[in-house]
């Protein structure tokens, strides 16, 4: 079914190159990311540190190029200004009210917030770099010359992404990112081998313990991914003249995980910033230093008191964010505006409280799933002692991998299924 689709899209001149156009930009993505800039590097062990892997994950491995901020400045600023709409009404009325020219100034203050991002992101890795050995100390027109080297990659990577979504298929912010995570798989398979390479029983079953476990999760996030509880709606007849308009009957879908990764951004974020802070300090004498060595201890990744709070912390970011994007008020009040409502339930306040209470409900499995999900590289890692792929195995990389797949699987469908109706 899908080979035929393939090559259906293939014989589609305008489908094959937005395809082609996206393979480009992710070929100018790839010979970005093996630009160096100019430090010097004294030694790569950011093994171990989750903030660091985390930064190799989103970039291909490819700390020290001028696109080693990847997209992260330009995704903080933007959940930033999501965020900023619950305290300006101003910009919530922009947002949500404007129609496109609203949203598209919306996004242009999001734009601008990721340079300042991006020089503050930057001067904040390299510095911590530096303290923990890794890049050799840099004078100040060095750090300058640097700053605006790979705060001028994001920006390009930001426009790169909009062309995409502009000229190609699916999301391209998203896509980019994507593109990231899959360019470590070649590194990460050949480790793989060559650890299981003429290995003893114990190893091979870790193998097929790993593979076993990452089949699992896999279907799993893909399962859950879709899973959306519909609830039913209704439309009121209204008879016009000899005509008759509403009174079909629809539903409004609430995801069983309406927040996507942004809780596991949110989680991961404020868990690596204190020991990111510490490792300014670490090797300080007295009493800082002290403090220092003990954050940094305590919030070792591999440890069971960093996982508990991992998982309550995307939990709990997943009701907050949920209740920042999601306004059941706002949806009762729009479907009483189009004569709509819920069978059983009165329009106006008591939708918005019965929408609240399913959403509720379906939030307390979604956010457990999620912080599952989160804290299960961790997990991979301790029960088969496999390195190679964990941070894949779960975790912000898998759920980015599954949505990206999924909703551009969607819009070739769509695109295609257009097409098909065009020609009748």
């Amino acid at each position: 079914m899908w080979l035929q689709r393939i090559f259906q899209i293939f014989k589609l001149h305008d489908l094959r190159n937005r395809i082609l156009f996206v393979l480009g930009v992710f070929l100018v993505y790839r010979l970005m990311a093996n630009v160096v800039i100019n430090v010097n590097v004294l030694q790569d062990n950011a093994g171990g540190n989750a903030f660091l892997e985390l930064v190799s994950l989103f970039t291909g491995g490819e700390r020290f190029s001028i696109v080693m901020l990847g997209l992260g400045p330009y995704i903080t600023a933007t959940i930033i200004m999501q965020l900023l709409t619950m305290i300006f009404p101003q910009l919530e009325k922009m947002y949500k009210e404007e129609g496109d020219a609203g949203r598209q100034k919306f996004n242009q203050y999001g734009r601008i917030l990721t340079v300042p991002f991006a020089l503050l992101q930057g001067y904040a890795f390299l510095t911590l770099f530096t303290r923990q050995g890794i890049i050799s100390p840099m004078d100040p027109l060095g750090m300058v010359t640097t700053l605006a080297t790979i705060t001028a990659g994001t920006v390009l990577l930001m426009w790169l992404g909009e062309l995409i979504t502009e000229k190609g298929i699916g999301n391209g912010v998203s896509l980019l990112i994507f593109a990231g995570i899959v360019a470590d798989f070649p590194a990460n398979i050949w480790q793989l081998y060559t650890n299981t390479q003429g290995g003893t029983g114990d190893e091979l079953l870790n193998l097929g313990k790993f593979l076993a476990l990452a089949v699992a999760i896999i279907a799993s996030v893909v399962f859950v991914t879709q899973a959306r509880r519909n609830i039913a709606v209704s439309y009121a007849k209204r008879v016009r003249g000899n005509k008759v308009f509403g009174g079909v009957s629809t539903y409004l879908p609430l995801n069983l995980n309406p927040a996507g990764v942004i809780p596991i951004i949110f989680a991961l974020s404020l868990m690596t910033f204190p020991t990111m802070v510490g490792s300014f300090f670490q090797n300080a004498s007295g009493v800082a230093g002290d403090v220092a060595r003990k954050i940094i201890q305590s919030l070792d990744p591999t440890a069971w008191l960093y996982l508990v709070i991992y998982f309550v912390l995307v939990a709990a970011f997943t009701y907050f964010y949920t209740a920042v994007t999601f306004d059941p008020k706002s949806i009762a009040t729009n479907l009483q505006k189009m004569g709509g409502f819920i069978p059983g339930v009165r329009p106006g306040q008591s939708t918005a409280h019965f929408i609240s209470y399913i959403l509720n409900r379906i939030l307390f499995i979604g956010a457990f799933f999620l912080g599952f999900i989160a804290v299960m590289p961790f997990l991979v890692q301790k029960v088969t002692a496999i390195q190679a792929f964990s941070f894949l195995v779960g975790g912000t990389a898998l759920l980015i991998i599954v949505n990206v797949v999924l909703e551009t699987m969607r819009q070739l469908r769509a695109q295609l299924e257009m097409r098909d109706y065009d020609k009748f």
